[in-house]
Parts: structure tokens; sequence; C-alpha cells
């Protein structure tokens, strides 16, 4: 219930109204990246704004929005690094999330884990370990910002390259991985974005080897319809996106 009322707070109720009553934000927001690879997309680790957000989806979104709304002045940081486990970003979260004070958090975060359960398990976490970091995780940011809005990306497997070998287990994992970022944009009202569905919808125009080269990493044209989607559900309730 206190999360709906976030909703109604005056800070928010222009981004919540729809684009005939708030055709504009009304603060100037902080978007914050996080995640392993997938988000890092080989950033700049400087202040070079050539760089600075590397070049997959979040490079995309950031460069559409910031683009179509010059004149609200938004932040945006993405502190994705490659092979990150929810454990990594345990470890860095107040540096790289709590201390940039983002509004808008977005997260993907899980292949990682799935592939320490099969190639390092001393690393691994259980899914219910993987569960319990990540609530704690957005425990904290709320905690800083109760009006933060948290965007969470479900995980994404598919049989090609090297997860051929041990389909089965990097299939199952990753679909208990997947089950707890549903549970948890459940519990903290969330923006969910559907990455797998993006793709499965996809692979009827061309096969998957096209979108996810290694079963794991997206090529550029994935990275366009993850943009895509993130700007679409997002916008849901940033409804000024909608313009």
């Amino acid at each position: 219930m206190k999360r709906r009322k976030f909703l109604q707070s005056s800070a928010w109720a222009g981004l919540g109204a729809g684009f005939s009553s708030s055709p504009k934000p009304q603060k100037p927001l902080t978007f914050l990246f996080q995640g392993d690879s997938i988000t890092d997309g080989n950033r700049g680790r400087n202040l070079d704004p050539n760089h600075i957000m590397g070049h997959g989806y979040a490079y995309s979104v950031a460069s559409r929005i910031g683009a179509d709304f010059p004149e609200a002045r938004f932040t945006f940081y993405n502190r994705g690094i490659s092979a990150n486990k929810i454990t990594d970003l345990q470890k860095r979260w107040e540096t790289d999330t709590l201390n940039l004070k983002p509004d808008v958090l977005s997260i993907l975060v899980g292949i990682n884990d799935t592939g320490a359960t099969i190639n390092k398990p001393a690393e691994a976490t259980t899914a219910e370990e993987f569960e319990s970091i990540y609530r704690s995780l957005l425990t904290d940011c709320r905690r800083a910002n109760p009006e933060i809005l948290f965007v969470l990306g479900i995980p994404f497997v598919y049989p090609v390259g090297k997860r051929i070998e041990h389909w089965e287990q990097w299939r199952d994992d990753t679909s208990k991985r997947q089950a707890v970022v549903q549970k948890l944009a459940s519990e903290f009202d969330a923006v969910l974005i559907d990455y797998p569905a993006v793709f499965d919808k996809a692979i009827q125009k061309a096969p998957i080897e096209y979108w996810i080269w290694d079963g794991v990493h997206p090529t550029v044209f994935a990275h366009e319809l993850m943009a895509r989607e993130w700007i679409k559900q997002v916008g849901k309730r940033l409804r000024f996106l909608k313009r």
C-alpha cells in the first residue's frame, strides 16, 4: 500500500498523469543502469562522454531520452561490469548505486550466477541466496529514496555456442533466477522488462543466433530490441516518455 502511495506524491504526480496532462517531466531525474556485461557494453571507465554509456541497450535508452528531453537535464549512469554476479553488485552497491542517488534504477543481473552454478560452483549462489541478496539491495535503495522507480530485467539464455553444452542446467537454473526477478518486481512495484519474451518473438523473424550470438550476449540488433522494450515498459510509469 505504501508503494502505491508513492505514485501520488507531488514529485511524481506529473510523471504518472499521462502525456495529455504532463507533456514534460516534472523534475531532473537520475537514471542508473546496473548489471553485468550486457549492461556494461564495453563502457569507458572515465568521464569521456563519447564512451561513458557503452554501446548496448543502456546507451540506446540514454541517447533517446536525453535527445528528446534536453531541457530536463537528466543524468545517466552506466555501472554495469562484465562477469558480475549478484554478490559482486552487493560488494559495490554503496559506491556504484547508493552514492549516485538514482531516481530510476535499472538492473539486469543473474546469468553469471547461473554460469557460476555450472562452471564455478564454489562461487555460486543458490536461487534462494540470489533472491535474498537482490531483495536486500532493493531495500537499501528504497530506504535511501522511498520514491525510487525500479526497472528489473529478466535474465535470459539460449542454446547457442557454449551454452549448448549443459543446456538443461543453463535453462533450468536461469528459469529459477527469472522467477526471482518476477517475484521481486511484484514485491517492489517495479517495472518488469521481459527480455525473454522479446527474443522469443524476435526469433519468428530471424534465428536466435542473429539476436543472441553466443546464447547470452545480445547482438547490436538485440540491444536495439531491448532498448525499445525498456522505453515502452518504463513509459507506462513515466508517461512523458510516450511522446
